[in-house]
């Protein structure tokens, strides 16, 4: 055999290891020559009278099928499709997709007993042809983890992941898993009964030799004519007790946005029902049609494609060498400003964390010890991680404890005043040659640059709530901001393991400006007389993850009420909403419901209770719709037209300037409906002349601030998307 992805080698008791090592990548993935060397080892290890069993190990980390090879798949069938015909191009598809099944199950029947030796990550494809042999051994270590994530690119498992884990499980726990898509530990593996046997990392490969020498004739459970589904028939009584809830569960949890979700429901159904190898046909054909789908088409562009070239710095300046940051400096110790610590010092950063005095400094430390030990309690995390943690943590309030900072990242109270005398006080220790970075929400960066000794090192870097959950970061480039600036905050957000994104400076810069529409759409909604829970309804509906009103509270109504005080001052009245003015005001200023932080908001929040929606809304509105009365396709329209509209707006302004930072910053920052791609490709996805003419419908009924731009009709009377032209002007350039 010619194999470069694999090493093989045949020990002196005929036992065949197998070591899965793609040379130059940092991950295995399952690529068409992974497939063709696979190919030519399964046949060896089939026929091969020497070889007595195999035992398949990872050299690295282990991943799905590379998804640029799926996109390329895709293009395949549409030039197909054109050419031969859509029947045709899909039996095509159809086969060329169900390649790595075919295979896999060719091994779990060569006759011979096959071994998995698990040292790492084992995500996807790669877990399935784990899941394809007969013995799992996985390596107890912190690094190890297992499971079948494809769903939250819009896939799902089509090597026989479905089949396999759902008759390797109950059927309630094999849907929760393949629905939520996660990484799982190896006790949790074993538990779950997804692996057999969990050993040191040293001892994985030999313990699954021994298990091979010791079972000669193994074979797959569903392989023997006595296996019993571990929850019965799916048409019994005790089916019935699982499939009607598990189709309502289902539809609460999507609402039908996801078609791999629902693939997965479907495969398990009718798979459950037929022997393993009619089983593994009905997941290839959803597999394949799932591939097709609009949904996944975005969501792997958005989520895997775009975010991993973000990730890698696709807009960090070239010609800059990299920053070795190894302390930084953060001013204000609340809320953002600890978790800001928190995030730099589990990155390995020495952190000085500074506060007015030294008991608000002790406060903000006292937020990394609350969040490590609750790691400590979930088992993701030990002691020994808190005490190095918080070692690397100073509270302070002496600001000459600054010396020696790379970088200072400025998360004072929102106010201008406030920010700049931190600025201030900081530089007068640091100098004007070390960055300096601002976490403000809106204020515009060119002008919070005025005080700074130096503007062109002066950036905005700005974190979202929780700091330690939200994996995205937005860098702001003010008018002066220059390149060396710009790749140390970059350096700084990927040493944090945050997805950055960069933006031009303007008030709100990009995701709070989407953010900022998309929650006063909601509010003019309640103003109107929609109910409440209508409007959080339909949002959810939408695809949006948490309604408008939630994610007004989770943020803050005070916050809210002090960006509309700070723009009408610098603005003036008509840049504010004045029925949006009413709502807010009369919340924060009469009512003092500052959102969850104060247990009152939008919605009250009982101490060891659910939250519900607060009734005293319907007083403030003044007037109640009957809800038979209300449109909920506009109310869903609403919400993601509103926050479209304002991507387009930033993208046509400049404020972004790539696609896959508008795309990726709505998903990552609010969490607009992920299986659209985003902002941009919700617009690109329905058709910018479908899309202008829904806009205007909804000018009509609801107000200008619906009416699309001229570029954008422009746009579509030429038939152009955003990524045909302003992404092919990023290559370009």
């Amino acid at each position: 055999m010619n194999l470069v992805n694999f090493r093989f080698e045949i020990d002196a008791d005929g036992i065949a290891l197998v070591t899965w090592d793609m040379p130059g990548r940092s991950m295995n993935v399952i690529t068409p020559e992974v497939m063709t060397e696979l190919d030519q080892i399964v046949e060896t290890i089939t026929n091969d009278a020497a070889i007595k069993g195999a035992v398949v190990t990872f050299g690295k980390g282990v991943g799905g099928a590379d998804l640029t090879m799926l996109k390329i798949a895709g293009d395949e069938f549409a030039r197909r499709a054109k050419a031969e015909g859509e029947e045709a191009a899909m039996r095509a598809f159809v086969d060329q997709t169900k390649h790595p099944s075919v295979l896999y199950r060719r091994l779990e029947t060569c006759g011979k007993p096959v071994a998995a030796a698990i040292n790492g990550v084992c995500m996807g494809g790669g877990f399935e042809l784990a899941l394809s042999c007969h013995y799992r051994v996985v390596a107890d270590t912190d690094k190890a983890r297992v499971g079948l994530p494809e769903v939250k690119v819009g896939l799902f498992p089509g090597a026989g992941g479905t089949q396999r884990v759902a008759r390797l499980m109950p059927t309630a726990d094999a849907l929760q898993m393949l629905f939520k898509g996660e990484q799982i530990r190896p006790a949790a593996a074993k538990k779950m009964g997804l692996v057999h046997e969990v050993a040191p990392a040293a001892e994985v490969v030999e313990g699954a030799k021994a298990w091979v020498k010791a079972n000669p004739n193994a074979k797959a459970p569903w392989d023997d004519p006595k296996f019993k589904l571990p929850s019965g028939k799916v048409f019994s009584p005790a089916g019935m007790m699982i499939w009607p809830p598990a189709n309502a569960i289902y539809r609460r949890e999507t609402y039908d946005n996801y078609p791999a979700a629902k693939a997965i429901l479907q495969s398990v159904f009718e798979g459950l029902q037929l022997p393993m190898d009619l089983a593994l046909q009905v997941e290839s054909k959803y597999f394949a049609s799932i591939l097709l789908s609009k949904e996944a088409g975005a969501m792997i562009r958005s989520l895997f494609l775009s975010m991993g070239e973000l990730n890698k710095g696709a807009r960090r300046p070239a010609n800059i060498p990299s920053t070795d940051l190894k302390k930084i400096g953060v001013l204000g110790a609340g809320f953002m400003g600890a978790g800001i610590a928190y995030v730099s010092a589990l990155a390995g950063l020495d952190v000085v964390l500074i506060d007015r005095d030294q008991e608000q400094a002790d406060k903000g430390k006292a937020y990394s010890d609350k969040v490590v030990s609750s790691q400590i309690a979930k088992g993701r995390a030990k002691a020994t991680d808190k005490d190095a943690l918080l070692a690397r943590i100073h509270a302070t309030a002496d600001y000459a404890d600054l010396k020696g900072c790379d970088l200072v990242i400025e998360a004072v109270f929102e106010d201008r005043a406030v920010k700049a005398e931190a600025t201030k006080r900081a530089q007068a220790v640091l100098g004007p040659d070390v960055v300096f970075a601002s976490n403000t929400s809106t204020l515009p960066i060119t002008s919070l640059a005025e005080t700074s000794l130096r503007a062109e090192n002066f950036i905005g870097v700005h974190f979202f709530s929780p700091v330690e959950k939200m994996m995205l970061t937005e860098i702001i480039m003010g008018e002066r901001t220059g390149e060396k600036a710009l790749s140390v905050a970059m350096d700084f957000v990927r040493a944090i393991k945050k997805t950055p994104i960069v933006v031009n400076d303007t008030r709100g810069f990009y995701v709070n400006r989407c953010v900022i529409a998309y929650m006063l759409e909601a509010h003019l909604m309640l103003m109107e007389g929609v109910p409440p829970a209508m409007i959080e309804n339909a949002a959810r509906m939408a695809g949006m993850p948490v309604g408008p009103l939630a994610l007004t509270d989770e943020t803050g109504v005070d916050l809210a009420w002090r960006i509309l005080q700070a723009t009408k001052k610098d603005l003036g009245d008509a840049a504010i909403n004045s029925q949006q003015e009413k709502l807010i005001g009369s919340m924060v200023e009469k009512n003092q419901r500052f959102g969850r932080k104060n247990g009152k908001g939008f919605y009250d929040y009982p101490a060891g209770g659910q939250k519900s929606l607060w009734p005293g809304l319907a007083n403030i509105a003044g007037k109640r719709l009957d809800p038979a009365d209300v449109s909920v396709k506009d109310l869903k329209d609403r919400s993601l037209f509103a926050a479209a509209l304002e991507a387009a707006r930033c993208m046509f302004e400049g404020v972004v300037t790539d696609p896959r930072e508008a795309d990726v910053g709505s998903i990552l920052g609010f969490g607009y409906a992920p299986f659209t791609g985003g902002t941009l490709s919700f617009i690109d996805g329905m058709g910018e002349k479908a899309f202008v003419a829904r806009a205007k419908e909804l000018a009509g009924k609801y107000g200008p601030r619906f009416e699309p731009s001229a570029k954008l009709i422009e746009m579509a009377e030429r038939g152009e998307t955003f990524y045909g032209t302003y992404g092919e002007r990023k290559k370009a350039a």
